[in-house]
């Protein structure tokens, strides 16, 4: 759903040419604003004894400690149930992924999901105790963030006070596997496009905003606002809500190749939010208060995103529908796609029996972690302030552990005192 995230909405601080107008894009239009939800604080559980490894890459890398039994982490009956249908409906892909963490085989998540298949959902709790161990990936200190579906104004077609186009995949992007070139360059891939003889970086936003994708690139919808388009690109899919009261789903297709930036660090960095505005709400609130220099900052995030539109509901890395407060996006080098995490937070709301189902551009590193909240105000609501600390244990099969210790170093792992 989010390739590139919305790197904590909290976090933020883990559109064609001259015809985008400065925010707002007309002065009849005027979003809905939601509040921030207050939190209910938590006490976190205190990790394990246990350290990071310096510049680890992978789970495997960064080293493991055994954490706590399942059967006393405090997981409600609700979360387990939501976390159990989640791990059911990834266990085909799971079962087809290669484990880019170094933790796990698939051979190691067969008997889990054969168990899954069958299990009752009156005994899930029971289901994770029986064929999951929890482990601490590194020093287990987690940072979560949060995501949703928004729900902007939209058009299929060009219309008054609907100015910003929503831009399919250009015909003139190019993706290059560097693997064909290098085994050293094994996973790397880029993106870019032709230009005479040479491969060269693809249009930025700037380059964007400004027309350059005219001849190149579909417009397969427009928007009302900007500043609206800019969070959903975020998040990489949302909903148009249609002038005769229709909707159209819309969702990643690719991007363009350019690293992506927080333009919420950046405001806080220059003094720009006041105390207590460093959420997506405070962000909005400052980029339609200053116009120009508003649209300057969303520039300097050059990463721009390319929709399509979608016929069900957003899907995530897994090509499988995200769940609303069961799905986390999480970096795949740390957390196997499909693998149950807990989450003990200081806010409440994030703690709990979570899947990673999904994966985003600045989701990245040991415990980094973004909780997805559906659509709907309470969804923006929630995810739009979102900013936990706590501890992070994985759950995996029931003797990965073990078997990784018995590999012995290059199982990157080490044992509980």
């Amino acid at each position: 759903m989010r390739r590139w995230g919305i790197v904590g909405l909290a976090l933020l601080l883990s559109a064609c040419g001259a015809r985008i107008v400065p925010p707002p894009a007309t002065p009849s239009y005027r979003p809905p604003v939601v509040p921030v939800r207050q939190p209910t604080a938590a006490t976190p559980l205190a990790p394990v004894t246990g350290t990071t490894a310096p510049g680890a890459g992978t789970a495997a890398a960064a080293g493991l400690v055994a954490g706590p039994p399942i059967y006393s982490l405090p997981i409600g009956d609700a979360a387990a149930n939501r976390a159990l249908a989640a791990f059911r409906q990834s266990c085909p892909a799971l079962l087809r992924r290669t484990d880019t963490s170094g933790l796990t085989r698939t051979t190691d998540w067969q008997p889990a999901c054969d168990a899954a298949a069958t299990a009752d959902s009156g005994a899930a709790r029971a289901f994770f105790a029986q064929w999951f161990e929890s482990v601490q990936v590194g020093d287990g200190k987690a940072f979560a963030t949060g995501y949703y579906v928004p729900e902007i104004a939209g058009s299929r077609v060009r219309r008054t006070g609907y100015d910003v186009p929503v831009y399919g995949r250009p015909d003139d992007l190019v993706d290059v596997d560097l693997s064909q070139f290098s085994n050293d360059l094994k996973g790397k891939k880029i993106r870019g496009r032709v230009a005479g003889n040479k491969f060269v970086p693809y249009y930025d936003r700037a380059d964007i905003e400004r027309g350059v994708l005219d001849r190149h690139a579909p417009i397969i919808a427009w928007a009302a606002d900007p500043i609206e388009m800019f969070f959903l690109e975020i998040q990489g899919s949302g909903i148009l809500r249609l002038p005769d009261g229709g909707t159209m789903r819309i969702g990643y297709e690719t991007q363009n190749g350019r690293d992506y930036t927080g333009i919420g660090a950046l405001m806080r960095q220059r003094g720009l939010l006041a105390p207590g505005k460093a959420s997506m709400q405070g962000i909005g609130e400052w980029l339609r208060a200053h116009p120009a220099e508003g649209r300057d900052i969303m520039r300097e995030n050059k990463s721009y995103v390319f929709f399509r539109e979608l016929n069900g509901p957003p899907l995530g890395a897994l090509n499988l529908p995200v769940n609303a407060r069961v799905t986390v996006a999480a970096d795949i080098k740390f957390i196997p796609l499909g693998a149950p995490v807990f989450l003990s937070m200081d806010r409440a709301d994030a703690s709990g029996l979570w899947v990673a189902q999904d994966t985003g551009g600045a989701i990245k590193g040991a415990n980094r972690i973004d909780t997805f909240w559906g659509a709907g105000d309470e969804a923006v609501a929630i995810a739009g302030g979102m900013s936990a600390h706590g501890t992070a244990f994985l759950l995996l099969p029931t003797g990965t552990l073990a078997r990784l210790q018995a590999e012995g170093p290059g199982g990157g792992t080490t044992p509980r005192p």
